[in-house]
């Protein structure tokens, strides 16, 4: 698989960054700390899918957990639900402009006084320089998660698609950059693989999402089954809930299989990491199935006790990955 840049950016492993030999034994234990911080982050939210795990090859992974780190913060400001919409917004855009600046200078101020936020932007800005980040990438992120404030309801499944790529494309496309690989086949593979995890989690998350006053299924799929959004309210899974559902499932499995192609495009661990990215997102579609999508009786989640069996279908991706997607819907 060709990459534009060559090899992976291996000057920009962090233990080359942070040498003990640098010159700036301030700035080199600033960095430290800052990426140590966005590390503890990533490890400590909950989430379907790895962020930054073991599979990653260990020079990405402080810088995936810095763009994790960015991310998840932004998201918890579109999310904090007991903030008026004005000031989340304006947390958004002060997010924005702090992300700007951090690449505009390589300067570190260390004062000892460094808050969170400081050391996330600290050890952003530095992961965007080593790496060759798009900041267009971040500013869709955040463009995204302002959505998230101010669009409750998606007519279509365009509309849909447009979040997606804003949302959850980006992220994809940054570790790729991350890892050295600038195709734009990949890309659109990687495009699909996360576009189809993002839907995925709305169809498992139904409930919690509607609890929350979103509802991430087409307006024009549920008017095309006659679903009642009076039974969400109510807790029911309807027969014309179950028919919407699978209307949209089919649609994400057909994603999933066009996100295959990224994680054979790529190579080492960080293969066997999409493998298991695929994987457990095809096995929470294949749950949601299994149940008739009735989440109100039972979110399906991945556990401890499906490591095993996720890891040797990664290892032997062949027929197993297959066999995975090739589940009815």
């Amino acid at each position: 698989m060709p990459r534009a840049r060559g090899t992976p950016p291996r000057a920009a492993k962090i233990a080359f960054l942070l040498k003990p030999s640098d010159p700036a034994p301030a700035r080199a234990a600033a960095l430290r700390a800052a990426y140590a911080e966005c590390e503890q982050l990533a490890s400590s939210h909950y989430e379907n899918f790895p962020v930054a795990s073991r599979l990653v090859p260990r020079a990405m992974r402080p810088h995936v957990a810095a763009v994790y780190a960015f991310a998840r913060t932004a998201d918890d400001f579109a999310d904090e639900g007991s903030r008026p919409v004005e000031e989340r917004l304006r947390l958004l855009d002060d997010w924005q402009s702090r992300l700007h600046a951090c690449v505009r200078t390589s300067a570190v101020r260390v004062s000892g006084g460094e808050s969170g936020d400081d050391r996330i932007f600290l050890a952003l800005g530095e992961t965007i320089r080593a790496c060759n980040l798009p900041v267009s990438l971040f500013d869709d992120l955040l463009s995204a998660f302002r959505q998230d404030i101010t669009v409750k309801r998606y007519d279509t499944w365009d509309a849909l698609l447009d979040y997606c790529r804003r949302s959850a494309n980006p992220v994809g496309r940054l570790v790729l950059r991350i890892a050295g690989y600038d195709d734009a086949r990949l890309d659109q593979s990687s495009d699909a693989l996360c576009t189809a995890l993002q839907l995925t989690n709305f169809w498992q998350d139904l409930e919690r999402d509607w609890i929350a006053g979103r509802l991430y299924v087409p307006l024009d799929d549920v008017s095309a089954e006659a679903a009642d959004t009076r039974d969400l309210d109510a807790r029911r899974m309807t027969e014309a809930w179950v028919r919407v559902l699978r209307r949209v499932a089919g649609r994400t499995h057909e994603s999933f299989m066009d996100g295959r192609q990224v994680c054979d495009g790529v190579s080492g661990r960080l293969r066997y990491e999409l493998r298991l990215t695929w994987l457990g997102g095809t096995q929470i579609l294949e749950r949601l199935h299994r149940i008739d999508y009735d989440v109100f009786e039972h979110r399906p989640a991945l556990g401890v006790v499906d490591a095993p069996s996720l890891l040797w279908r990664a290892f032997f991706w062949g027929g197993a990955g297959r066999r995975s997607a090739a589940a009815k819907q």
